[in-house]
């Protein structure tokens, strides 16, 4: 970006004073502003401040969702409100305070706990929306993309690319929560969304302790020559804890070692990927996973995007801009576009599960980092 200076990247803009002129020529200029007005004209000129800032100035805000409030929210909504079909899913979606009333996290993206009481099935729709699912906590309920039942358990994440049939069903005597992500917001300011009922019952109410897609795909650097090309979308069904969790013990495990593999000290992170073209499990949702041991800290650092965290285990403080947030099991925060965030773990260490928008500005080629260290 050239030698841009800290202040030009932390947001400050410089007002354009037009000359002094004349009572006649403010006249003529008021009656112009008039008729573009009428012609749904707006002159550059009066607002390059708004349209072009030296650096992102987001409307959303960082703000942090309790979990311990929204699962008691969302116990409350199952004894309330039935699953079925109009409404179809007991999902709640959380707000960001400044994007001034629509359920989005960001402007890109959208978050929500979704509920599932003993017993309850979803039932199945599609729409070209991409979407995930985390569980926080709980199992007992599957699943089903496009036929294939895929168990859900702790740690788990989940895929549902767009335009796949999905729906899911509780066999447990205990309800189920978890987080939802979709794109929804991107496409709806895109205007490309579709969405369409499915069948009543599920197409597939069996409980396998693997889905057919990891059965598939699953198997560290193996391919199955039966699928070449290409896929827009990860047809992994299912990231299973078990190899998450493991890959983070190892990455730490070779910092002890000696050897590269973590992060930065102290601290290991996972991408999920595609495993057809080793980037991002979906064209706009990057999935990541970090754990940090006690103590540990994050660089601070400014990106273009939308960040959204969730704590799995442990506690943190992230900090956003100016704000501090203490957050432990369950909670969730969302880091805006451009706003410096780091996140530092507390004395148990910290995991967090974590998606962006990233690959939108990936793809278009209006991604940006900036580390104010490195000034």
């Amino acid at each position: 970006m050239g030698n841009t200076t800290a202040d030009e990247y932390a947001g400050k803009h410089v007002e354009y004073a037009p000359p002094p002129l004349t009572p006649e020529e403010e006249k003529e200029l008021q009656q112009m502003y008039d008729q573009m007005d009428k012609l749904h004209m707006k002159p550059l000129w009066t607002q390059i401040g708004g349209l072009m800032p030296n650096a992102p100035e987001p409307r959303a805000v960082a703000h942090k969702w309790d979990w311990a409030r929204l699962y008691k929210l969302a116990q409350r909504a199952g004894e309330l409100v039935p699953v079925g079909r109009g409404g179809e899913r007991r999902a709640i979606g959380l707000a960001n305070p400044g994007l001034g009333g629509p359920t989005y996290i960001a402007p890109t993206l959208w978050a929500a706990i979704q509920y599932l009481a003993p017993g309850e099935n979803a039932p199945e729709h599609r729409h070209s929306q991409n979407a995930f699912r985390f569980v926080i906590e709980g199992e007992g309920v599957w699943t089903v993309v496009n036929g294939d039942a895929v168990p859900m358990r702790r740690g788990d994440f989940l895929l549902t690319p767009g335009w796949n049939f999905h729906g899911h069903h509780n066999i447990a005597d205990e309800p189920m929560a978890w987080l939802d992500g979709l794109d929804i917001p991107f496409a709806y300011q895109m205007d490309t969304g579709f969405f369409e009922y499915g069948t009543e019952q599920l197409t597939d109410e069996s409980t396998p302790d693997f889905s057919r897609s990891e059965r598939l795909w699953a198997h560290p650097g193996l391919r199955p020559l039966a699928f070449p090309g290409k896929q827009n979308s990860s047809p992994i069904g299912r990231y299973s804890w078990e190899h998450t969790d493991a890959a983070l013990k190892d990455q730490l495990a070779l910092e002890d070692a000696g050897f590269p593999g973590a992060v930065a000290p102290g601290h290991a992170g996972i991408r999920f990927t595609n495993p057809t073209t080793g980037g991002d499990v979906m064209s706009t949702i990057r999935a990541e996973f970090h754990r940090l041991r006690p103590g540990a800290e994050t660089t601070p650092v400014h990106e273009v995007g939308n960040r959204v965290f969730q704590v799995f285990e442990g506690s943190a403080t992230i900090t956003v801009g100016e704000e501090t947030f203490d957050v432990r099991h369950g909670d969730i925060v969302n880091v805006p576009s451009w706003k410096k965030w780091s996140v530092g773990a507390g004395r148990d260490g910290a995991d967090l599960f974590c998606f962006s928008d990233h690959p939108i500005f990936e793809a278009v080629n209006l991604a940006r980092t900036y580390t104010p260290e490195g000034i």
